[in-house]
């Protein structure tokens, strides 16, 4: 089995080679690739490789741009940190998709896929297709790493209940009460964060729809938000955003 290994980071790249050569005693490894522009100057000067594994972010661009310069035939493994919608999409196709840092397990079951695989044309195409419509679609933030004691730790998302700005800080309150200070602007929140799942109210709110306890008319307009874990806290929407708040809720 020859395998070609397209990957940027050379930690990444060195454990991805001795598992291959673990589990494949037998394979060679033609070569290990960190570029978009490598890659395919690679491709067009030597004969097709019986497998590639590819990550999706290299050192010049994304991955799919290369299917745009070369049509592959084989058979590809992607290998990134991408979140599980995209991997559960990958998982139904005939390439599969595994998560840094690669599991020896999750290896070898995608080298065994590999195995059963009819290889053609067609089916590589449009996988090349499917990696290129879940890059364009925007990864939202999942959890949160933050101080705690001496070290760190992890919050989900779907533990935050609302979070507010307060003399230029941005602030995580969760269900639980616990409040935690956070480094990222509130501008910077609203490029992370799910907006089906987060409004932001003003420049000092975002609000999830569960953590509102009453909604009421406010002069001028606008509307009067009254949280459930916070009631005594005012959130106001403006008259220009009430119209998108409106239609927020309303589905």
């Amino acid at each position: 089995m020859k395998i070609l290994i397209v990957e940027d980071e050379s930690i990444n790249a060195s454990r991805l080679k001795r598992l291959l050569e673990e589990l494949e005693p037998n394979c060679e490894i033609l070569g290990i690739i960190d570029t978009v522009v490598d890659t395919v100057a690679w491709l067009n000067s030597n004969p097709t490789p019986d497998l590639i594994t590819m990550d999706i972010r290299l050192a010049d661009g994304l991955s799919f741009a290369i299917f745009d310069e070369i049509n592959i035939t084989c058979p590809v493994i992607f290998t990134t940190a991408y979140d599980e919608y995209a991997i559960r999409a990958f998982k139904v196709n005939s390439i599969d998709y595994l998560m840094k840092p690669i599991e020896k397990t999750e290896l070898e079951f995608a080298l065994t896929k590999f195995k059963s695989l009819n290889k053609n044309e067609s089916n590589v195409t449009n996988i090349a297709g499917i990696l290129k419509e879940l890059i364009e679609k925007p990864v939202f933030r999942m959890r949160f790493l933050v101080t705690y004691r001496d070290g760190y730790k992890s919050v989900d998302v779907s533990d935050i209940d609302f979070i507010y700005s307060e003399f230029k800080t941005s602030n995580l309150f969760l269900k639980s009460g616990v409040i935690i200070s956070i480094p990222q602007t509130m501008e910077e929140l609203e490029q992370e964060l799910d907006p089906n799942i987060f409004f932001r109210a003003n420049r000092q709110f975002f609000i999830r729809a569960e953590s509102i306890k009453s909604i009421a008319n406010y002069f001028n307009a606008k509307l009067k938000i009254q949280l459930k874990l916070d009631p005594e806290r005012e959130v106001i929407i403006s008259r220009e955003k009430t119209p998108f708040f409106k239609q927020w809720m309303d589905r």
